[in-house]
């Protein structure tokens, strides 16, 4: 894709870094190539707009649950079911998968509908511009906590099936990501969509076997006791615990919006696949994570007593075995095969979901954007360090911690959504612009601050070994109630920081968001209308990276007339009032 720069003022070369981003300049910003290349920056800091989202629902959504093929679901069941045997693993997954599922309704459809990614989305239900810096660490954690033991568990199968050392390994699983994942979407979609079905069939082909060559394994695995000191009954403890450790996943609907923030406009043409596509990879991705956690629970079963149960959670030997007893000469590399496919489609969507988290955080911290490309490998490094300091050795605890503040973040979300939007406490729809928001918003931060930190006293035994098994409950239960609680003492104030006053139309006649383009007077590019705010500090239009950029107006917008007393109404046109 051809550079574009600000004709004011000469081209950048696309290795250079923009010193003068984050400045007020009387000539112009401009970016370096890796920002200004789409292909490769894919709107990481900005709405997602029209002529970019050129791909089909199903695409978009084959992309999405492309990168539901990790393998660590399995690891999860097997260490949930080892730990507390079957009765308690089975409910314990099936409730986080509810969870999981009615959470992860509200958070797709927004995201799909406004065409905007995790964070863009919490800084406008409830968390303010600067409020969301906090759960895009979070988002971050999440992403390269799963690279770690995602690639662990690709290194296991390299170690394992070509004899190459764990910390060699290690360095492998992460320099193998990077090609693809700078690319984006581009190159994304088409490595997902090409691999899918090959690994679809390598999945549940052992279970298929199994069931053909040893149905009653299906029946005796209902005995399994693991180490659980209660045997294979349901446990009250048991139940709490391993749904905690289940539940990290909830922030995996953020990978999912990441992929379903370029969806066509839903219209009355395609409004069936439409919602079909963002149903099935928005929340529905965990239905087939819940099957794979139940699939290696299963395995665990099956392969303890030949590995132990300390290997027995590991999914490269639960596949050894299923393969084994079907295609047993080529059992070890199929296995191998099917281990570093799955990681690679799962490892390409945690790196490029960390480095759009990560380049929103830093963006407003520093003020600067060398481009998303860059947080890649951040990102990676990060994960490389965890696996070569044992990460996946301490799964059940890494992953119980976690989920304390993960579901507290996405519980005060999805509050906002379902709760605080239906009673009119917060505006209709999702202002992600600087230029519109207040740094923070008690409503949702507070929540989230509050649901955490008892959460994680919970789950510190402060109130008991009940209080630390139930301990993400908790943090649900809080987010939930305490944001509209907050949203009525607030009176919704704290959500929008000033009118949108640009005189172009936010909609379109067909009520869609608007695809007309107007020009930055910073950077000299045009932008689609849901990117664009009218800045006084410059004296014209301004996109909304320039804006999340801008050092020298100390928000001088938020000051004027125009602030005050917000409608919480969809804006149109400009208001003269």
């Amino acid at each position: 894709m051809t550079e574009i720069v600000d004709d004011r003022t000469p081209a950048s070369p696309p290795e250079a870094a923009d010193t003068k981003a984050g400045q007020a300049d009387a000539a112009g910003r401009t970016y370096n190539g890796w920002t200004h290349n789409d292909t490769l920056e894919d709107y990481s800091l900005r709405y997602a707009p029209k002529s970019f989202r050129r791909w089909t629902p199903y695409v978009v959504a084959t992309t999405a649950l492309g990168g539901i093929a990790y393998l660590a679901d399995f690891a999860i069941g097997g260490s949930i079911a080892i730990s507390h045997g079957f009765s308690s693993a089975m409910v314990a997954i099936l409730a986080a998968a509810v969870v999981i599922f009615l959470t992860g309704i509200p958070v797709s459809y927004y995201s799909a509908k406004y065409s905007i990614d995790m964070d863009l989305l919490t800084r406008g239900a409830g968390f303010g511009y600067l409020g969301s810096t906090l759960t895009s660490v979070i988002y971050a954690s999440f992403t390269f906590i799963f690279f770690a033991l995602e690639g662990s568990i690709m290194a296991q199968a390299l170690e394992l099936g070509l004899h190459i050392p764990l910390a060699i390994g290690y360095l492998v699983c992460s320099l193998v990501i990077l090609p693809l994942v700078i690319y984006g979407m581009t190159a994304l979609s088409k490595m997902q969509v090409w691999t899918q079905p090959i690994w679809l069939v390598l999945m549940v082909a052992p279970f298929v076997s199994i069931a053909i060559q040893e149905p009653g394994r299906f029946s005796e695995f209902t005995h399994f006791a693991g180490n659980s000191p209660t045997g294979s009954g349901i446990s009250l403890l048991g139940v709490g615990a391993g749904a905690g450790v289940a539940l990290s996943l909830i922030a995996q609907i953020g990978e999912q919006v990441d992929y379903l923030r370029f969806m066509p406009d839903k219209t009355p043409q395609n409004a069936k696949k439409w919602w079909g596509a963002v149903l099935s990879a928005g929340p529905g991705w965990v239905v087939l994570g819940a099957a794979k956690q139940i699939g290696g629970a299963f395995l665990a079963f099956c392969i303890a007593g030949s590995v132990g149960l300390a290997q027995a959670n590991e999914p490269i030997q639960q596949y050894v075995h299923g393969f084994r007893t079907f295609a047993a000469p080529v059992a070890l590399g199929l296995a191998t095969f099917f281990v570093i496919l799955s990681q690679i489609k799962i490892n390409s969507t945690n790196a490029y979901s960390g480095s759009l988290s990560w380049s929103n955080f830093f963006s407003r911290l520093t003020h600067r954007h060398p481009g998303r490309v860059v947080y890649i490998f951040l990102n990676v490094g990060i994960a490389l360090a965890l696996m070569e300091g044992g990460v996946f050795g301490f799964l059940n605890t890494v992953l119980g911690f976690y989920s304390n503040v993960a579901i507290a973040w996405i519980g005060a979300v999805v509050a906002d959504l379902v709760i605080n939007k239906p009673l009119k406490l917060s505006p209709s729809y999702i202002e992600f612009k600087r230029a519109h928001l207040h740094h923070f918003n008690p409503v949702g931060f507070g929540s989230m601050l509050i649901a955490s930190a008892v959460s994680i006293a919970a789950y510190f035994e402060a109130f008991g070994a009940l209080g630390k098994a139930y301990s993400p409950f908790i943090a649900l239960f809080l987010a939930m109630v305490l944001s509209p609680l907050f949203a009525v003492l607030t009176r919704g104030k704290y959500y929008i920081a000033r009118r949108d006053d640009l005189d172009e139309p936010l909609l379109d006649p067909q009520g869609l968001p608007s695809a007309a383009t107007l020009t930055c007077s910073v950077c000299a590019d045009t932008f689609e209308r849901p990117d664009m705010a009218r800045c006084p500090y410059h004296s014209g239009a301004i996109c909304s990276l320039c804006c999340s950029l801008e050092k020298a107006c100390h928000d001088s917008c938020k000051g004027g007339p125009n602030t005050g007393a917000v409608d919480l109404a969809m804006p149109t046109v400009r208001s003269e009032r």
